[in-house]
């Protein structure tokens, strides 16, 4: 019997791109709240969600990822990858919520995990600045004063780009935020005739646990989103900048949260 969370399923299921949750994961975010065209934001939102604001943020994230063993932290190249996240403020049934129309990895395994859970994952390369334990002209201090670059590029070409500049302790945490973000999990159908009746099409929430937030600081921001001959993401470039942010935080994930099935008949 052939074994694999995802494919390929082999005799031993160790060869699955992704295997089997649950997920574990540590990561440090570079985050900048702003504000797109009102109605760029409407119009990416799916069937079951409103508009709720014009109000969004991206998030550049280095991430360490391990299963129950622990063990894929010293093989970093299993463990580790680089995401930008774009959100945008969404209402589901009155309520605020995330929705993510654009996200960009630079592993395979982080991909097909984000698609199991309905992130709409893509391969881009993301970058950003690190911060050391010793102060250096190198390297930026993770306090008053530290300015830290991200960005991003998608086939070659660069997409966004981002800096932030710190000045405080804040007790919030950027706004919209990936905890408990909707989003729609999306399997196209192939055969002849059901081109328009995915497999698969559904709204779904992220459920995480286990969650922690480390200190979080807040500062200045700017924000560039470029053209780009293929994809939309410049529809949703900012008309004004907020606040940036750097944190760390962990989750586990193992679950999601079907809200609405979005499938029609052929």
């Amino acid at each position: 019997m052939l074994k694999g969370y995802t494919t390929p399923r082999t005799p031993k299921g160790t060869s699955s791109i992704a295997p089997m949750p649950p997920w574990h994961y540590v990561g440090t975010c570079l985050a900048i709240e702003y504000e797109a065209d009102p109605g760029s934001v409407a119009a990416f939102l799916p069937e079951g969600l409103d508009f709720h604001s014009p109000r969004c943020a991206v998030y550049f994230v280095e991430w360490q990822f391990a299963t129950d063993s622990g063990e894929e932290y010293l093989d970093p190249i299993r463990s580790q990858y680089r995401e930008t996240i774009f959100l945008v403020s969404a209402a589901f049934e009155g309520k605020p919520y995330a929705f993510c129309p654009f996200i960009w990895v630079d592993q395979d395994t982080a991909l097909m995990r984000g698609l199991a859970q309905g992130w709409p994952k893509q391969i881009g390369s993301t970058w950003i600045t690190h911060a050391h334990d010793l102060p250096s002209v190198a390297g930026p201090v993770n306090g008053p004063g530290g300015k830290f670059g991200a960005s991003l590029a998608v086939k070659d070409r660069r997409l966004a780009e981002g800096v932030v500049t710190l000045r405080e302790e804040t007790n919030s945490l950027p706004n919209p935020s990936f905890a408990g973000a909707i989003n729609v999990r999306h399997f196209p159908e192939l055969a002849a005739g059901l081109h328009d009746a995915p497999a698969v099409h559904e709204l779904v929430q992220l459920k995480s646990r286990d969650v922690r937030i480390s200190p979080i600081w807040k500062g200045d921001a700017e924000l560039k989103v470029f053209d780009h001959p293929c994809l939309e993401l410049p529809d949703l470039r900012p008309v004004k900048v907020f606040a940036g942010y750097r944190f760390s935080c962990t989750l586990t994930v193992d679950d999601v949260v079907v809200l609405r099935s979005l499938k029609r008949s052929a």
